[in-house]
């Protein structure tokens, strides 16, 4: 990694691991995460930042002002673990069984708390920053839940922004691209009910299997025949939930999955023809089909002046060459979406693969049994907000 870290954040590798890897062995999931937010809230307050918690129940707000500045921006991490086993055998390991911090946002934790510790010494900006930790970003909308306490109305803030760890990037990379980022991931079931019966008397029933089968092929057409091939989208099916006996149709069977997509009509037009589809070829198959489909997260939209302030911050400590600000954008979904829907901001991919100490990210994406977030990146991390708050909030 040849990128400019700040000395002062170099120094630090070593403690900020520790608190890492004390967190990393202490998962905990979404709004559960009250041992992690107190250690954040102890920091901050311990750093000489103001602090409120509470916010989405289990979320942290630090406060840093300096100067005359009436200018305020904020900068986000996450804090929650997966409800995943972890298969790593380190020191570290997590000691709660099926909870595992295996998409990094322990080292997102640290990373910002490394930056509000050197910011709160150097002084070297002029305004206030609050220091975002967010509880359950895995799939339960704890950014909107922020936003809903009033995170944007209690602490007013012209802009924010977020970064997550990529381990498809070495340490010293960047990744981000104006406009759309990450992928909305709405969720959806589908209920098929006939009438069940005697497996070996088919004809005195009407089989919610077969319907059901028939709709998974037919849904696998939507996104092939109904959707713009210059439109991003996915649908997959990833339940399929029927009968208890080898001799006995049931009389349902539900079935569930996800859509991602970029762009909310193409969101709409999908939602409307899994309602046709299952609703006809049920139908056909005698049975009826109820949809339930859920908008889960919204797209995470960068805007255009503040990603090429983020992307020229990356190259500042990166260099030019390790800053791909064009970046194809991932169908993976970040409810640092609602966020964004509040303010102008950006979320920026920070390379994480590498390899000293823990194995530099356990060789594997997050979301992975043997991921472990790579210590290797954190002065880079702080470095970055450092640097960005400083950017965006310049001493005079």
């Amino acid at each position: 990694m040849n990128a400019h870290v700040y000395p002062a954040l170099a120094e630090k590798q070593a403690e900020h691991a520790k608190w890492r890897q004390d967190i990393h062995r202490h998962p905990e999931l979404g709004f559960e995460e009250h041992r992690t937010a107190k250690i954040v809230a102890e920091k901050l307050e311990s750093f000489g930042l103001e602090v409120f918690t509470g916010y989405g129940k289990t979320g942290v707000v630090g406060k840093l002002s300096n100067g005359r500045g009436n200018r305020a921006v904020g900068l986000r991490a996450d804090l929650d673990a997966l409800p995943m086993q972890e298969k790593n055998e380190f020191g570290h390991k997590s000691v709660h069984d099926g909870v595992f911090h295996g998409c990094g946002h322990d080292g997102h934790t640290v990373m910002l708390l490394g930056a509000a510790e050197y910011l709160a010494k150097s002084k070297s900006f002029d305004g206030t920053i609050y220091f975002i930790f967010q509880p359950a970003e895995e799939g339960l909308s704890g950014g909107a839940a922020m936003v809903e306490d009033g995170l944007f109305t209690d602490f007013e803030m012209e802009s924010v922004y977020g970064l997550h760890n990529w381990p498809q990037l070495p340490v010293g990379e960047f990744a981000v691209c104006e406009g759309p980022m990450m992928a909305a991931a709405d969720v959806w079931d589908i209920t098929i009910s006939g009438k069940g019966g005697h497996a070996a008397l088919p004809h005195l029933s009407t089989d919610s299997i077969v319907a059901a089968s028939a709709v998974v092929q037919a849904l696998q057409t939507i996104v092939s025949r109904t959707v713009n091939p210059q439109e991003p989208a996915v649908l997959s099916v990833t339940k399929f939930h029927a009968g208890d006996a080898y001799n006995v149709i049931p009389d349902e069977v539900k079935l569930s999955g996800g859509v991602r997509t970029f762009n909310p009509r193409v969101a709409e037009r999908i939602e409307g023809k899994m309602r046709e589809i299952a609703g006809q070829i049920s139908e056909a198959h005698g049975c009826t089909a109820s949809v339930d489909y859920r908008k889960n997260y919204p797209p995470v939209i960068n805007t255009p002046e503040e990603t090429r302030l983020c992307a020229d911050v990356a190259r500042g400590l990166a260099g030019e060459d390790k800053v791909d600000d064009k970046t194809t954008p991932v169908m993976g979904s970040e409810d640092f979406a609602f966020m964004l829907q509040e303010r102008p901001g950006c979320y920026i991919f920070m390379g994480s693969a590498g390899g000293l100490g823990n194995g530099g990210g356990g060789g594997c994406m997050v979301h992975n049994p043997g991921y472990d977030f790579n210590d290797e990146a954190l002065p880079l991390g702080a470095t970055y907000w450092s640097r960005l708050a400083e950017t965006l909030l310049p001493a005079s």
